[in-house]
């Protein structure tokens, strides 16, 4: 039976407790992690959030009571204990922080009893993910997931403290804003008080902290919830939380070196990692040539060639049909894979096709300096010769080819090269290559919408010499924008923001906004900039995806104390659900369901 506290005290956490202590009466609360009971001795592995520490009932120093509950403890149990500071008797384990000492108890109290758990609470074990969230306030009892919401914890007091002394300010923005549909679907709310109106979940403050540069702020930061109703990923919540930021009288230098600073500061007061800075930077056009992404994990090589020069007039059709549509051939070295069983080459094949390729193209090197080839017999000795010298190919090496279109091109060896290196295992998650990508292009077609849109957002000044391509060559400017990009994955992004009135008029009339559409969507923003609006520039980090580089964890949830699912829905909360159709007509709204035929 569960017994109060009575006015008990905590003096020390788990492992707040050490060699320093020995002799002193302490009073420890936690979980039961393991119970051994050897007849007059009971060993306890007592566990909160800083650790385990070993506790001894000896039915000599507990009151028989006292002993006779210590004999009823099982695993998760929550307990007070009231002892004595000792060296262990036993062996020392060195796997724990407190491994040579125990306490010796005098009192116990249960405060909790618990159900056998639906999962061991120990790291490592395996259990389905449906099962971990379904009952995660249990999996947050593991001390892989407490360190990672630890290190989480750091990291934002680290953040605000560094950019405090920056000069930065932390303001915060509303949660209850207007739709205005560019980019990602908004989360809606709907408004009781203003029947058949709804406000949007934000999908990033950026509009708010455009108009504090107005209001003079000068450098703005806020740790903050955001939302977009979008599909999941691994690294992607329908709910997330930025580092966002905004600086007045900047130039993209001034955004980048705050931003060095502070994650030189992050890696090396969290991780004990100095990092190399300045970053290396790379425009959007080198990166997609290189790497087929532009988010590259520069960790390894195996980067992509261009070999359309070599094969325009060759008779292979693959390769010349893609260039007569205005594609490219390129292709990857994969090192030392040249005696790849041909299963697993047809395994890489259906990979690919998964990008939108028709197929792989390949070269294997033999160690003699033949080749084994897909299309060899189409080619010439001059133009096999030249492709393997342009993808600098060795005997033992497999070359791969991809033909399309420049797009699906990139995509299908940008996702082979990160498929073959994680199946290689040369992925080194202890290097961290961070990298600046630059130059976007401002806008992209949408053969959807048949018309231009913004790539960021409408806000994102162009490049000063590509501005005039917006009345000629939309397509061709490039953007005043920029990534931070960490082993292949973007940590953030940001832009120099549009401040004139003339820019930002062309700017909506190239995405097909009218005046009055754009008056109607942005307005308050527009109005705003009409009584001096600074030049000013941004930029925000998903910090759950920081947050999952520097623990080392492949999921995003992994560092989220509450996560959705692939379907955005909550295993635990049952969230979302229905409601009251009481709540339904106070709102003005109806549901639909609809019926499958």
């Amino acid at each position: 039976m569960a017994e109060s506290m009575k006015g008990l005290k905590r003096s020390h956490r788990c492992t707040e407790v050490s060699n320093a202590n020995l002799g002193e009466t302490v009073t420890v609360m936690g979980w039961v992690q393991k119970r051994r009971n050897l007849g007059s001795l009971i060993f306890v592995d007592l566990r909160d959030r800083s650790g385990i520490l070993q506790i001894v009932f000896d039915e000599k120093d507990v009151k028989a009571e006292g002993f006779a509950k210590a004999e009823t403890i099982r695993s998760e149990f929550v307990l007070a204990v009231v002892g004595t500071v000792e060296k262990r008797e036993g062996a020392v384990n060195e796997n724990l922080k407190t491994g040579d000492i125990e306490i010796r108890a005098k009192e116990l109290r249960i405060l909790s009893e618990a159900l056998t758990p639906p999962f061991p609470i120990e790291d490592g074990t395996p259990t389905r993910d449906e099962i971990r969230l379904k009952y995660r306030y249990l999996d947050l009892r593991k001390p892989r997931l407490q360190k990672n919401l630890k290190m989480r914890s750091d990291v934002t007091t680290l953040v605000r403290s560094f950019m405090a002394k920056e000069g930065f300010i932390e303001i915060e923005t509303p949660m209850l804003t207007k739709s205005t549909p560019e980019g990602a679907r908004d989360y809606l709310v709907p408004s009781r008080v203003h029947p058949g109106n709804f406000y949007a979940l934000p999908q990033s403050p950026q509009i708010f902290k455009q108009l504090l540069m107005c209001s003079g702020f000068d450098r703005y930061l806020q740790i903050t919830k955001c939302f977009r109703d979008e599909d999941l990923r691994a690294d992607r919540q329908p709910e997330f939380t930025q580092i966002d930021m905004e600086l007045s009288f900047v130039d993209i230098d001034d955004v980048m070196d705050v931003n060095e600073r502070l994650l030189k500061t992050l890696w090396k007061d969290i991780l004990g990692v100095d990092i190399k800075t300045p970053f290396p930077r790379m425009t959007w056009q080198e990166a997609m040539d290189r790497f087929g992404s532009d988010k590259p994990d520069t960790r390894f090589g195996m980067e992509l060639k261009d070999v359309s020069d070599i094969v325009k007039d060759c008779g292979f059709g693959v390769f010349t049909g893609a260039l007569e549509n205005g594609g490219s051939v390129r292709a990857i070295n994969a090192n030392g894979q040249g005696s790849m069983p041909r299963k697993k080459i047809d395994a890489l094949v259906d990979f690919a096709k998964g990008y939108g390729a028709k197929g792989l193209a390949y070269i294997a090197i033999n160690e003699d300096g033949s080749f084994k080839s897909s299309f060899a017999k189409f080619m010439t000795d001059d133009e096999m010769n030249k492709i393997v010298d342009r993808l600098e190919g060795k005997p033992g090496d497999l070359l791969l080819f991809a033909a399309d279109k420049n797009k699906i091109v990139y995509d299908v060896l940008g996702a082979l090269r990160l498929e073959i290196a994680k199946n290689l295992g040369i992925l080194d998650k202890n290097t961290y290559n961070f990298l600046w990508i630059t130059e976007f292009p401002l806008l992209e077609y949408s053969e959807e919408e048949q018309r231009y849109v913004a790539m960021h957002h409408p806000f994102t000044m162009p490049m000063e010499e590509d501005i005039e391509l917006l009345d000629t060559n939309p397509g061709a400017a490039r953007a005043q924008a920029y990534d931070i990009v960490l082993n292949g994955t973007e940590l953030g992004g940001g832009s120099i923001r549009i401040h004139q009135a003339d820019i930002q008029e062309k700017m909506f009339d190239v995405i097909g906004l009218s005046k009055e559409v754009a008056n109607e969507r942005f307005g308050f923003l527009l109005t705003a900039f009409k009584y001096g609006v600074p030049p000013h520039a941004g930029l925000a980090y998903g910090l759950d995806r920081l947050v999952m580089h520097m623990v080392q964890e492949d999921n995003i949830r992994d560092v989220i104390a509450f996560p959705k699912v692939k379907d955005a829905s909550c295993l635990m909360s049952e969230a979302p659900n229905v409601v009251d159709d009481k709540q339904l007509e106070e709102l003005c709204i109806k549901t639909v369901v609809n019926e499958e035929d």
